[in-house]
């Protein structure tokens, strides 16, 4: 072989070896770039993780704090239910303890023969008892009417009952002790006699 032969063989031989340079260059750049794509897409894998973990997590959050926002209001409106209740019954103790006191007053009055020494005393209680009964009804604290009226089981307490054809049936004939109401409420039920 010639100089030139052996000079060509020689470049050919370089030229192999760069394109396999290259071409060994390049096989390594596209395995970069496919391990960069995959470290992209774990990344990008993780994040989307994280997302959907601080997402659940918020979810979590606000519905905890709707539920507590909602017992709030109920708690408002149950406490506000109570305040309007406790405003519009405050009289019902005082009165339930006064009740018997004011019985004790009607017996005394219902004496029908006084003494004329007594009079002005007798008149003092009836004076005592009017104001008593006027603090009551300022409070809303009404009687129950009872005789006459239909026997109802929710403000009248019958402890006995009589037979008389020229009543109707199931009509108060009697009252033993007196009732009271309190607005709407029954503080203490009328005790009567009820005709069959």
């Amino acid at each position: 072989m010639s100089e030139k032969d052996v000079s060509q063989e020689q470049t050919e031989e370089t030229k192999d070896a760069s394109i396999n340079e290259e071409s060994v260059e390049t096989v390594d750049d596209e395995e970069l770039v496919e391990e960069d794509k995959r470290d992209e897409t774990k990344e990008m894998n993780e994040l989307k993780n994280e997302l959907a973990k601080l997402t659940e997590e918020k979810d979590q959050i606000y519905n905890r704090l709707l539920r507590l926002q909602a017992e709030y209001d109920n708690y408002k409106k149950r406490t506000q239910k109570e305040k309007v209740a406790e405003r519009k019954y405050k009289s019902q103790d005082l009165a339930t303890e006064l009740l018997p006191a004011l019985d004790n007053f009607e017996r005394a009055l219902n004496i029908e023969d006084v003494p004329e020494e007594m009079k002005g005393f007798f008149d003092g209680m009836s004076m005592i008892y009017r104001q008593i009964t006027e603090v009551l009804k300022a409070e809303d604290i009404t009687e129950i009417e009872t005789v006459g009226k239909a026997f109802d089981p929710n403000i009248h307490h019958a402890v006995m009952q009589v037979e008389d054809d020229s009543i109707d049936s199931n009509i108060v004939v009697e009252e033993l002790q007196k009732g009271y109401v309190l607005k709407d409420k029954v503080l203490r039920p009328a005790m009567v006699k009820v005709n069959k």
